[in-house]
């Protein structure tokens, strides 16, 4: 089992470097290659993308914050870029490139492709089944230049290391419904990773061979 300060990529070596553990290839070598990704089999579908970025002193996440609306179980909510699955979409990987696009402005065609997630249920705290596929991608640098939609209301890159950082871990209190939940507080008291995030993020440090010491209900 690999120490937080591997994976996180604080061994020398710079960004890039082949000797951070957390590198491109590694992530290609333990996630679900497109070729192999079984499509989820029913309805509804929705897609995100798991956005890696080489910053200069640590791997990190890209994370949006979902604008506040009156209705929205989901108002404010931290989570990866991603939505609704739509018939002009040819499959998942589409769905989450697409919904990236629309909602920050970020174009992954010149992205590295690295590989899946296992597709996980996202309505279990609204009883809503949605079979939501994870999709992951390697950028060399942070993005400029985002425009976000109304549906977002920040991007925020979080270091992989703080995502590790178990003074972080918390007990969300999901306001829907008063129902609380294991999560990850954020530079901001009000951005937490929680829910169906933190249990892709749960998948993708499973098979780092660096387990969560938080437990992600799956």
């Amino acid at each position: 089992m690999t120490s937080p300060g591997e994976l996180d990529g604080d061994r020398a070596g710079g960004a890039g470097g082949n000797d951070r553990l957390l590198h491109p290839e590694r992530l290609e070598r333990v996630l679900i290659h497109r070729s192999r990704y079984a499509e989820p089999d029913f309805h509804p579908r929705a897609a995100v993308a798991a956005v890696f970025i080489d910053a200069p002193d640590d791997v990190e996440l890209l994370f949006i914050q979902r604008a506040a609306a009156p209705g929205d179980p989901w108002s404010g909510q931290m989570a990866f870029p991603g939505g609704r699955h739509e018939a002009t979409d040819a499959d998942s990987f589409a769905t989450a490139t697409r919904e990236t696009l629309e909602e920050i402005g970020l174009d992954l065609s010149p992205a590295r492709s690295l590989g899946s997630l296992d597709h996980l249920d996202g309505g279990r705290a609204t009883n809503r089944p949605i079979a939501v596929s994870g999709h992951c991608f390697w950028l060399p640098e942070r993005p400029d230049g985002l425009v976000l939609s109304d549906e977002v209301a920040d991007v925020v890159s979080v270091k992989v290391r703080d995502l590790l950082d178990r003074e972080r871990y918390i007990d969300y209190v999901y306001p829907r419904t008063g129902m609380t939940f294991p999560g990850i507080q954020l530079d901001l008291p009000h951005q937490v990773v929680w829910g169906l995030t933190l249990r892709f993020l749960g998948d993708l440090f499973a098979r780092l061979d660096h387990p969560f010491l938080i437990h992600p209900e799956r």
